[in-house]
């Protein structure tokens, strides 16, 4: 594992500076600095405006006391997302929209879930209905300090 993401720290910033080469020699410098300035705004809107659906879709879940594995893990993508969209040039900002494509996403985190590379258990009806059970203990005490001050004076 740790190989792979050496590789990737690598070969990732290689791949961006190519790209930037290549796009500059093409359009130019400005244009280029514009167009990746312009990706990364537009992104962090639509990752906005996508998170806000996911939370809505994680708190419906909630509400109707399912267990919102697939809504959760799409709010994890959309977190990677993010982070790509923000790191400057053309092939994290790739990775980046693709993460917000909806039915890609939601393919890809019900695929993880299925896979076993993520994980939720239990039962989440039985814990929910547990813990809004209120539970009375009824019983007497007695304070050692007022017992104390009762008999000093």
């Amino acid at each position: 594992m740790f190989r792979v993401l050496l590789l990737l720290f690598i070969a990732i910033p290689v791949v961006e500076i190519y790209l930037l080469i290549q796009v500059g020699e093409s359009i130019g410098a400005l244009p280029t600095v514009a167009l990746v300035i312009f990706t990364a705004v537009l992104g962090v809107w639509l990752l906005r405006w996508q998170g806000l659906t996911t939370l809505a879709q994680v708190q419906q879940s909630l509400a109707q006391g399912q267990l919102p594995a697939v809504p959760l893990l799409e709010g994890l993508l959309l977190l990677v997302a993010g982070a790509l969209l923000l790191t400057p040039g053309f092939f994290t900002d790739t990775l980046g929209f693709t993460l917000l494509i909806p039915p890609l996403r939601r393919g890809l985190a019900r695929a993880l879930l299925q896979q076993g590379w993520w994980r939720m258990t239990g039962n989440f009806q039985q814990t929910r209905t547990h813990q809004n059970q209120s539970h009375t203990i009824d019983g007497e005490f007695l304070r050692k300090d007022d017992d104390n001050d009762s008999n000093g004076r």
